[in-house]
């Protein structure tokens, strides 16, 4: 057998890599598609914090009445992967993704002093009367309107998820950051169609959603998830 012979039974013989690993498969194929998603999801955040301007209002002071702290909840997520070369810093390396600090309303009581952060649960002691009224309908996601604006995020798009509990994710199933090639949104194909994470098994499933999402997006799949997402808050299905 003659050496180039020989390198191509080798070649034929070399196993193919996953697809769930084929970074270029999940990344977006078309930046002008990109862009007009991003301009969509602009316009969306925009024109949602103007007309829900006066329910936000109105929760704010539900929230300052009712129970003690803050008005909004701020926390660290993972964000889009926007790293270049050796541009990033030692959180972005291990979970996959820049992370930025998201806002909603907060709906559980202020936590206590060393409190690790964990998956919410149905009947959680910890979400307050109003707070579970707030995430039946799913309006304590408004604020993160303003994370549209300020670019950390997308309306539609992956989940994101707590710094620590990302980084646990990472190292548990294969292939958890690629679904940090896109923003991250309030609502998405997962989001929609499952509900809220209570085992590994749940997030296998929803990655699976959102790295189909990646590969699909464009400005039609993103205006199909927000059209599906009111009856998603209105019907109590799903999980934003």
């Amino acid at each position: 057998m003659t050496s180039r012979a020989t390198a191509t039974a080798r070649v034929e013989k070399r196993p193919s890599r996953p697809r769930l690993h084929l970074v270029a498969d999940v990344a977006p194929r078309d930046r002008r598609a990109h862009i007009a998603c991003r301009l969509l999801n602009i316009a969306v955040a925009i024109a949602g914090l103007v007309i829900a301007s006066p329910v936000m209002l109105a929760i704010a002071m539900l929230i300052t009445v009712t129970s003690p702290g803050p008005v909004f909840y701020r926390q660290r997520r993972v964000g889009q992967d926007r790293r270049s070369g050796s541009r990033a810093d030692d959180d972005e390396r291990n979970v996959g993704g820049r992370p930025f600090t998201i806002f909603k309303f907060r709906t559980m009581r202020a936590a206590r002093a060393g409190e690790r952060p964990v998956w919410a649960s149905r009947g959680d002691p910890r979400v307050t009367r109003l707070g579970r009224a707030l995430r039946a309908t799913r309006l304590d996601e408004l604020p993160q309107l303003v994370n549209v604006l300020l670019g950390d995020m997308n309306v539609v798009g992956p989940r994101p998820e707590q710094v620590e509990i990302a980084r646990e994710l990472r190292s548990k199933i294969p292939g958890y950051a690629l679904r940090h090639r896109v923003l991250p949104g309030i609502t998405g194909l997962a989001q929609t169609t499952l509900g809220y994470d209570q085992s590994l098994d749940d997030v296998r499933r929803k990655i699976a959603l959102d790295l189909e999402y990646v590969r699909q997006r464009s400005p039609i799949n993103d205006i199909r998830i927000m059209a599906r997402t009111p009856l998603v808050m209105l019907g109590g299905r799903g999980a934003l």
